[in-house]
């Protein structure tokens, strides 16, 4: 038979053994039975666990509650009754820009975006004919530079230019008048290593050039533009366009560049309306929040929801436009809604001065 001395002889040394160990959070979890014996032989001795011999058995102290709150109640302030004098210091102290201007509202209005086509301006022939002449030409000045090209050339110039906009239309990324005609060229047998930029940018020149004389100013246009810039409102005009440079050229040859802080097209960035962020440019520019600004265009898709996604006023303007745009402004009337409508330009400052 054992002897119970012997046993206990045998356990001695593992509670001199246990005194030597760090216990730490993070070991290997004690069973029941050794949490048990563990308990025992700490009783024996007449000690109280210490901390980390707690958190390696029972795991670390829950965390502390933080307070609740207390919010006191607080007396409304009453309002401080400003005389001259007082406004006088107020100004002279935290408004110094002002000089002896009077201190008033800001305006709710602050800036206007337009469209272009369509909205300030109006073509004087069919695009059709436009995009055939311009592809003639074209077709005909890179023949000149020894290129040879198959018979039809200017008709894929003009279907070429037709499937880009619905790309971009469809995808809301531009796809620029410079790439299209590549591609159009490489389908036709020309790589890019063999192609003259130089001929090409001069290509897409010719194509557009007919355009770029075909457009007239809507009337009154011009005044309008005037009025608004002297009464203080930061202009800027931006439209879905494929080729910047064709675009700058058009808005130099209408002379319209002086009204404004900034002419952009599509194709400078890449992306296009409806998307807010092409509009948003202008913002930046300007640091005005998108409640401060009014946008103004002929489409409902492109303009008018782009300025409602932005966070702007807007106005439609109906009037004169291509077949496509008529089209989704029926599709869309009664689900995209503008804040204002107006049939002449002229209507456009009394309603921006009624939102200030």
């Amino acid at each position: 038979m054992d002897n119970p001395n012997e046993h206990e002889n045998e356990q001695a040394p593992d509670v001199e053994r246990f005194d030597d160990i760090e216990l730490r959070p993070g070991q290997e979890p004690l069973t029941a039975e050794e949490k048990e014996r563990f308990l025992d032989r700490a009783r024996a001795r007449g000690r109280s666990l210490t901390s980390d011999e707690m958190y390696a058995i029972f795991g670390p102290p829950p965390e502390p509650e933080e307070p609740a709150p207390n919010y006191a109640d607080v007396e409304p302030m009453t309002d401080i009754a400003l005389d001259e004098q007082r406004l006088a210091l107020l100004k002279r102290n935290f408004f110094p820009e002002l000089g002896d201007g009077e201190i008033g509202a800001q305006p709710l209005i602050r800036g206007l975006i337009f469209d272009f086509d369509e909205t300030l301006a109006v073509r004087t022939r069919p695009l059709d004919d436009l995009m055939r002449e311009g592809a003639l030409a074209a077709d005909a000045y890179m023949r000149s530079t020894g290129m040879d090209l198959p018979e039809d050339f200017a008709t894929n110039i003009v279907e070429a230019r037709r499937f880009a906009e619905e790309k971009s239309a469809e995808e809301q990324e531009e796809h620029l008048a410079d790439d299209a005609m590549s591609f159009l060229l490489q389908f036709f047998g020309y790589p890019a290593s063999r192609m003259d930029p130089d001929v090409l940018r001069r290509a897409v020149d010719i194509f557009y050039a007919p355009e770029m004389t075909a457009w007239k100013l809507r009337p009154g246009a011009t005044a309008v533009l005037a009025t608004l810039r002297d009464a203080g409102y930061r202009l800027a005009l931006m439209t879905n366009y494929n080729c910047d440079r064709v675009f700058q050229r058009t808005i130099d040859y209408l002379n319209l560049r002086p009204y404004f802080d900034l002419c952009l097209s599509s194709a400078s960035v890449e992306y296009r309306k409806p998307d807010p962020r092409f509009l948003q440019i202008a913002l930046d520019r300007w640091d005005f929040l998108p409640y401060e600004t009014a946008v103004v265009g002929n489409s409902l898709l492109e303009d008018i929801r782009a300025g409602i996604d932005l966070g702007a006023q807007t106005v439609f303007l109906h009037g004169t436009t291509s077949p496509q745009v008529v089209h989704e402004n029926e599709l869309y009337a009664g689900q995209i809604i503008p804040d204002a409508e107006i049939d002449d330009l002229a209507a456009l400052p009394e309603i921006v001065a009624a939102w200030t």
